[in-house]
């Protein structure tokens, strides 16, 4: 490889384990948030590999139905993830090899990048994530050279993936302040579980029923926020088929026609449409905050998506009786209401009128973000 030659990057969906704390049942097969592991997988890791593979040794024709080659490592009795990674590394080109477990639907969106510049600086042959409190094996970057290394390591009888890392050079590369990216689903109440969202610019929701007027109070605090020279980006959940496009512009006749995706740009404005295909799928949070172009935003207002495990303001008005979501979810930090009264057991409540109190207390959410 020259030292002017693109660095070419492979991931790898590690899928071979017998998942016995599942009771047998595939892992990277069984739904979590509407759909399966697996494909919560492939979704965060795409955009940073150049090619993708799946290393699986059963249910090979659900994994094929991804559209991405599956490989299987051709030895008996599931012989663990340095097998599939080896099988792997007999079918590709690239120089390294990203690997990720099936069982964990929560993937950093910077895994590539991190790993890669420390193995670079470090001059390291293998970099691995750490969460701050253990190594994570599984989550490594892998140059394609070291297969023979490998296949001699597997031919000897050895199995365990740290020990034949631990052969060469590795860089421990920290994701301390992103634990919750390796949050490993084993049973089935762990598929229950909604992870906390993650987000380097700061996120406030705005959780209500029905006719309490989030987006009216949006439409009021966004110049105020914008007045302090606070620039916001808004997410808001629909609860209904809805359509950015009207009938008979051009962009809505392309995609009556079929595209699957349309993104019209000008000088000032650019815009994407996608379809959904499966209309029971509720869209997730997470996913939607990567999508955005945070360059230039100091913080993400959510209208809607109450469910999911991230700060929120509950609106309340007096006429609908007393505020109730912050029973049941301790991630409310605060209740904004007409009624100014609290208790002891409600969290600090605003005044829904006053927008300047409001703008303040997001002022010093924003500051306590990264604090």
């Amino acid at each position: 490889m020259s030292a002017f030659s693109p660095i070419t990057v492979s991931g790898v969906l590690l899928a071979g384990g017998q998942s016995r704390r599942m009771g047998g049942q595939d892992k990277g097969l069984l739904p979590y948030q509407g759909r399966s592991m697996a494909s919560h997988v492939i979704s965060a890791i795409l955009p940073q590999v150049d090619d993708f593979y799946i290393s699986a040794n059963q249910h090979i024709e659900e994994y094929r139905s991804f559209s991405y080659p599956v490989i299987t490592d051709g030895l008996d009795n599931f012989q663990g993830p340095l097998a599939g990674i080896l099988a792997v590394m007999e079918q590709i080109d690239s120089d390294y090899l990203l690997t990720v477990p099936c069982d964990n639907p929560v993937i950093s969106p910077q895994l590539r990048q991190r790993l890669l510049e420390a193995l670079l600086t470090t001059g390291s042959d293998i970099a691995v994530a750490h969460d701050g409190t253990q190594l994570q094996p599984v989550f490594s970057l892998i140059p394609r050279r070291l297969q023979s290394s490998l296949t001699d390591f597997l031919a000897s009888g050895q199995r365990k993936t740290r020990d034949w890392l631990f052969q060469h050079k590795v860089v421990e590369v920290d994701f301390s302040d992103q634990a919750d990216c390796f949050i490993n689903i084993n049973t089935a109440d762990d598929l229950q579980k909604k992870p906390k969202i993650r987000s380097a610019i700061p996120v406030l929701g705005f959780a209500a029923f029905s006719g309490t007027g989030k987006t009216t109070l949006l439409t009021k605090l966004i110049p105020a926020l914008k007045n302090k020279e606070i620039h916001v980006a808004v997410i808001k959940h629909a609860h209904h088929n809805f359509d950015i496009d009207k009938p008979g512009k051009d962009s809505y006749q392309i995609r009556e026609a079929g595209a699957e995706e349309i993104i019209i740009a000008s000088a000032k404005m650019m815009a994407l449409m996608r379809k959904h295909h499966d209309g029971l799928i509720e869209p997730e949070l997470q996913p939607l905050i990567q999508r955005l172009d945070t360059s230039n935003i100091d913080l993400i207002l959510v209208e809607g998506f109450k469910h999911e495990n991230f700060p929120k303001i509950e609106l309340n008005r007096a006429e609908l009786g007393p505020p109730t979501l912050f029973k049941e979810d301790p991630h409310i930090i605060a209740i904004a209401s007409d009624k100014t009264d609290s208790h002891a057991d409600m969290p600090l409540v605003l005044d829904i009128n006053n927008i300047p109190a409001m703008v303040e207390f997001i002022e010093q959410f924003i500051f306590s973000w990264n604090s």
